[in-house]
């Protein structure tokens, strides 16, 4: 499986990167906006027929030296450079083990006493583990699903509730792509990965683009049903004490519309728990 994924990455990348990014010149026609096959082997310093068996698959032990070099012309950043050791058989693989399920009391302590700052937990398949009241506010109490794959993709609400749903859908895919190369062959990893292809041609097609990058610092836009527009920043975690997972909190910017819908938000969440 993954010499296949080895080479579907270095296309996928190489069709990313124009000539002029590469600070290659542009001569002739081009077919593709992308890099050509011996333009990347130029760049690396490798013979064009030794790329050509990598992106085949007839190729299978690259060396870190050329796997570095790779990197380099294909501009990948420090998580699309992880990505590619791990396909090639030379990065660290998360152990056996399932996908760790188990949330650590001690954070989730921590997290209920964020009243005012939605978080949650997920591991590798994207399954929120845990998550404070607030957070279940803001998603609504998960009524349709506690995977946030399928939230984004499988919910009819969400490109209503997500207000830059392609972005988060492009970004959500990446990470995902990410945690499967550090876990391709866990059952539940395995599992969402064939629900959402079945069930999300949206999925598919980014699935396809082979993107792999971890979360970081950003902001998302909301329309909750209840308090309105939500402009969140998300900071993101990893959770050292199970390797897998990683915890997500959101915070809006003090002052502004957004936290005091905020505010509102975990006003409501309160009442409902008291009330529950």
């Amino acid at each position: 499986m993954s010499r296949s994924e080895l080479g579907a990455f270095l296309t996928a990348r190489r069709a990313d990167i124009t000539p002029a990014r590469a600070n290659l010149p542009v001569t002739g026609y081009r077919r593709v906006p992308g890099l050509r096959r011996e333009e990347v082997a130029l760049l690396a310093g490798v013979s064009a027929d030794y790329y050509v068996r990598l992106e085949q698959g007839r190729e299978r032990t690259p060396s870190a030296q050329v796997l570095d070099a790779l990197a380099a012309a294909l501009r990948l950043d420090e998580d699309g450079r992880l990505h590619l050791f791990r396909l090639a058989g030379l990065g660290p693989r998360a152990r056996a083990a399932a996908v760790a399920d188990r949330v650590e009391p001690s954070l989730l302590a921590l997290m209920d006493a964020w009243p005012h700052n939605p978080a949650l937990v997920y591991n590798r398949a994207y399954d929120v583990l845990a998550s404070n009241a607030i957070a279940d506010a803001l998603f609504q109490s998960w009524a349709h699903s506690r995977n946030l794959l399928h939230v984004v993709f499988t919910d009819p609400a969400a490109r209503a509730f997500y207000r830059d749903w392609h972005d988060v859908a492009r970004n959500s895919v990446a990470g995902f792509r990410l945690a499967h190369g550090a876990a391709p062959d866990d059952p539940r990893v395995r599992q969402v990965l064939g629900e959402l292809q079945r069930q999300s041609p949206e999925f598919a097609d980014l699935w396809a683009r082979h993107d792999a990058r971890g979360k970081a610092l950003e902001s998302k836009r909301f329309e909750h049903r209840e308090v309105g527009p939500l402009t969140l920043t998300m900071q993101t975690f990893d959770v050292r004490a199970a390797p897998g997972q990683e915890l997500v909190v959101y915070h809006a910017e003090p002052a502004s519309p957004s936290s005091e819908a905020l505010a509102l938000l975990g006003s409501l969440a309160a009442t409902a728990r008291r009330e529950s």
